[in-house]
Formats: structure tokens, C-alpha cells, sequence
């Protein structure tokens, strides 16, 4: 306010119900360039006539040259006195609490999902070439005949190729010996002075009543029998509490009970390393990003077509759509034609070759700059058994741009690994694990890096295929891993791994309302390949 306005200075002074008494009153008012703290400071001492004196004792509380600065109001907001009371020594009166300054934040996302910056997808796709290199692919090297000794040789792989890993991480305190040879020596093995490592696949894990976990430890030799007591205070994802899956390759250390028992006595549990990392980055010059889906179901009732729509408009009209250079879909673009009982009532294409004819025309309203990368999950029309082919040619012969890998597929994005995974194991990861649950597979995926495989047992709810050399084990720590098959969605990080559970477009299905379980659809995940900053998309 301008000095001298002294009209509009009155004014406000009535209608905060304050008097001015006196001509030296009027004159310092009238040199203050903003009354408003004048104003608050006798509102907050009860002060209504203005005197020289009493104006003179207000701006003591905050410096004139405070009061003449264009920060003045902002400084007696974050710090304000008033005057004492009549009765009152002490030369302040009381002390106001600061008052913060309501700060505008961006309103929260649908689904509660993170914000993101457009500052992070800082490329156009359609600047650059793609670079898609293939690491692992089952497609085509299957040789497999099914026989007992593939089997054997597929734990024999396993083992050795997991142990090797603990070894040369340095993940075990010692040098593991044989079952055979523990055992054998079990009378000099008999107390904790004279502890040994051994390492093998588990077999049979329960829990006992005392709440110990009870499991077989099986290596090429022979198994052995073995107690894991809870540690004090041990955090609930400890072997010991969370459990151990069949078929897991774990070392343990300890000691027999005793010389006349088979027992041994767990000290200490080993998994294979899994250091904290830093992510590979696709260079400034190529810093484009990858959108991760799964679990499509075209042909099935439940399929989301109106919000699919949504999604190909999103494609062609939004700025972060259009940095993205790779579509990586992984398993279950169809619903399949026989997968389950009862299958034909849920479907609206019943014919399965037009169910991908269907999903081959969605994906062909894709901008051109997008790559699509297809993986084929358990309601596709491959093998049951993991790892599992690509699609057929026959069936790929409807699609443009599209590459098709098999599942479990490992590749690199200009030079950033990415493990991709349907996801079928997770049932089983489920019914071993007390950590893990639908609603939160995330935990499942750390099982699975944790155990450096992504499933582990034989004969449970995820069909395997004995190949020679188990290529389910995670020989690699990728810098992505995605996976879906349980119709939920989450990003996030473990160890410097950028975890991505990808998100359906298929509504709830009657088994599902069954088990209570609400999946999260229509979410497209988008990962930036330089950055590795992340958004998620909601089109539901």
C-alpha cells in the first residue's frame, strides 16, 4: 500500500475494529508500506485503540524494517508475540505457534499409484531403432524325451549350478562337503565346536509341533534329516518362519545330535547371493521406455474392450505414450479354448485361432513405433510344461512388428536385462510360503530372486519341463523383472531390481468373486529404459 493512502489505511484499521488516537499515531501508520502485521499483532493482544505508544509497543514484537519489506507478512506469520497483559512482568505476553504455509499438492491418482514426471521419459520413441538381444529362449532347444535320467539330470543342474553360485559368491562360511561324507563322519560332526556346510534340495519342509521347521536335505549322494530352529527374534520372511519350498537348493550349517542319530541340527541357513546392484541403463541417446502387460484374455466375456480403446487413444495422444518404444506382454493374450471345466459358458470367442486373430487386430492399432514382445502363459495354446515354446508359427502369421519369445524369456533392451516370466509358479510360491499371498505376489518375485529360480518344486501346481540343464534357475540377476498370471499390479524394487507385476485387462471372474480376491486391471506399467523411473496408467 502506498504511503500516504491514508483513506484506505482508516479503512482497514475500522474493519478490523481498531481506533487511532492522535496525530503522531496517524503519522506512523501512515509510514508503514503494509499494515496487515500492525493489524494481527493488536488482534492477538487485545489491542483496540491505537496510540503512538501502543503502535510504538506492536512494532516492537517485529522490526520495522521487517514491517517495510515485501517479506514482512510472511516473517510475523512464521514467528509472532503478543503484548503482556496488565498483570503480566515479563515483557512479552505470550508466543504464538508458528503458522505453516499450506503448500498445494498434486491430488492423488486413481488407485492410489504413484505420480510420475514427464522429465523422466525424456525420449521419443520413434527417434530410434529397436535393439532387442535375446539371451535365453527355450523356443526350439528343447530336447527333453521325458525319461527318469533327464530328471535326474535336471535336479543334478539345479544343484550344481546353485551351489556354484553360493560358492563363488561366498554366500557359505565354509566349504560344503557331501550328505555321504557328513553323514559318514556324523560321530565327529556330534556338537556346534565342529559344525559343517553341506548343500541340497529340500524335500518334505513341515513344521513340527514344537514350531521347528523339519525338512529333508537332499545332494547326489544321499539326504539327510534336518531341524531349523526360529533365531531370537528373527524377522517373519526367516526360513524358519516363512518355510521352505520342495525342491529349494539351500546350504545349511550345523552339527549332528549326537553320534547315534541321523538328526541335524540347523545353526545357520544359506540361499545363493543376491547383492544389492546397480541397475545397466540404456544410454541418453536411446533413453526410450517399455510398457509391460499381461493376462489379456481376448475371448473371454470378462475382457475389458471399452477401456482397451481408452488405452490405443491414450497411445496416440499422450506425451509419455509416445516415448514408448517396446509393449512386452507376458502370457495369456488369449483365454484359451479348453484350459479349465466349464471354459465355453465364460467365453465370447469360442474358436481359439480367432480368439489370436482378435487379440493380433488389437495390437495393430498400436502407434508403428511400438514393438510388441509376446510370451505365451498357461491359457495359451503352447505346452503346459515351463519352460514353454513360442507361439506357433501358424498363429504368428496374423501379426506385423511383433517378436514372439518362449516363457521364461531373459533379453536386453538396448543393453538393460529384463527377466519376463508369466507367472505360473506364483500358485505355487503361495501354498509354500506363509509371506506370500494373491494380493501381494511382489513377495513371491522376491522368493524367487532370493532363491535365484523362479519355480522351484517338482510336481506341485507349475507343470516342468526336465531339460538337462535347468534353465528355470536365475543364472543372471536381471535389472527388470516382470511377471503376471494373478491378475494384480505392482511396482517396486528389491535389491536394485526393478520388480513389475503387470497388471490384466480382465474383470473379475466367478472364480475369483469365489475367492474373494479384486484384481487390479486396465494398469499399463511403463518403465524408462535410461532413467528407470516408472508410471502407471490407469485406464478403469
Amino acid at each position: 500500500m502506498a504511503s500516504g493512502d491514508w483513506a484506505q489505511q482508516q479503512k482497514m484499521l475500522s474493519a478490523a475494529g481498531l481506533l487511532v488516537m492522535g496525530l503522531d499515531a496517524k503519522d506512523k501508520i501512515e509510514q508503514l508500506l503494509d499494515i496487515n502485521p500492525l493489524i494481527e499483532a493488536a488482534r492477538a493482544s487485545n489491542v483496540q485503540l491505537l496510540t503512538s505508544q501502543s503502535i510504538d509497543q506492536l512494532l516492537s514484537l517485529v522490526s520495522i524494517d521487517q514491517l517495510k519489506s515485501e517479506e514482512s507478512q510472511n516473517i510475523l506469520k512464521k514467528a509472532q508475540v503478543t503484548l503482556p497483559t496488565p498483570d503480566n512482568p515479563s515483557p512479552i505476553g505470550r508466543v504464538i505457534a508458528p503458522i505453516s504455509i499450506n503448500e498445494i499438492s498434486p491430488a492423488p491418482r486413481p488407485h492410489g499409484l504413484s505420480h510420475y514426471s514427464l522429465e523422466d521419459f525424456p525420449m521419443l520413441a520413434k527417434d530410434i531403432d529397436s535393439e532387442i538381444e535375446i539371451h535365453f529362449d527355450i523356443t526350439g532347444n528343447s530336447v527333453t524325451e521325458g525319461k527318469l535320467s533327464d530328471i535326474k539330470s535336471f535336479f543334478n543342474s539345479r544343484l550344481s549350478q546353485i551351489r556354484n553360485l553360493m560358492i563363488e559368491g561366498r554366500s557359505l562360511p565354509r566349504r560344503p562337503i557331501s550328505n555321504a561324507e557328513a553323514y559318514r563322519n556324523r560321530q565327529r560332526y556330534s556338537s556346534n565346536e565342529y559344525e559343517i556346510t553341506i548343500v541340497g534340495l529340500v524335500s518334505e519342509p513341515r513344521w513340527a509341533k514344537s514350531g521347528n521347521l523339519m525338512f529333508l536335505l537332499e545332494d547326489e549322494t544321499t539326504q539327510i534329516q534336518c531341524l531349523l530352529k526360529p533365531p531370537t527374534g528373527a524377522n517373519p520372511l526367516h526360513a524358519a518362519l516363512d518355510g521352505l519350498m520342495n525342491d529349494d537348493v539351500v546350504g545349511v550349517s550345523g552339527f549332528f545330535i549326537g553320534d547315534r542319530t541321523d538328526l541335524f541340527i540347523i545353526s545357520n541357513i544359506h540361499f545363493p547371493p543376491l547383492p544389492r546392484r546397480a541397475k545397466n541403463t540404456a544410454s541418453i541417446d536411446e533413453s526410450v521406455s517399455a510398457a509391460f502387460l499381461s493376462d489379456v484374455h481376448v475371448g473371454s466375456k470378462t475382457f475389458l474392450e471399452p477401456q482397451w480403446e481408452k488405452m490405443i487413444n491414450w497411445f496416440k495422444t499422450d506425451p509419455l505414450a509416445k516415448t514408448i518404444k517396446y509393449f512386452v506382454l507376458s502370457g495369456d493374450g488369449v483365454d484359451g479354448v479348453g484350459i479349465y471345466p466349464g471354459q465355453d459358458r465364460h467365453l465370447a470367442i469360442t474358436d481359439l485361432f480367432k480368439q489370436y486373430g482378435a487379440l493380433a487386430t488389437l495390437l495393430s492399432d498400436l502407434p508403428d513405433w511400438v514393438d510388441v514382445i509376446i510370451l505365451p502363459g498357461n491359457h495359451d495354446a503352447v505346452r503346459p510344461a515351463e519352460p514353454q515354446p513360442a507361439l506357433d508359427p501358424e498363429v504368428q502369421q496374423d501379426y506385423s512388428d511383433t517378436v514372439f519369445v518362449g516363457n521364461p524369456c531373459d533379453f536386453s533392451l538396448h543393453g538393460v536385462r529384463i527377466l519376463s516370466y508369466h507367472g505360473k509358479s506364483i500358485d505355487d510360491f503361495v501354498a509354500g510360503l506363509r509371506s506370500v499371498t494373491y494380493a501381494k505376489p511382489e513377495m513371491a518375485m522376491r522368493s524367487m530372486l532370493e532363491r535365484r529360480h523362479l519355480a522351484p518344486s517338482w510336481g506341485g501346481k507349475t507343470p516342468l519341463s526336465p531339460e538337462p540343464e535347468d534353465s528355470m534357475v536365475i543364472g543372471t540377476i536381471p535389472d527388470i523383472f516382470v511377471t503376471g498370471h494373478v491378475h494384480g499390479q505392482y511396482v517396486g524394487d528389491h535389491k536394485g531390481t526393478t520388480i513389475v507385476h503387470s497388471s490384466t485387462w480382465q474383470d473379475q471372474t466367478d472364480y475369483q468373486r469365489m475367492l474373494g480376491f479384486q484384481p487390479k486391471p486396465c494398469i499399463l506399467t511403463v518403465i524408462n529404459l535410461h532413467t528407470h523411473a516408472s508410471a502407471s496408467i490407469p485406464f478403469a
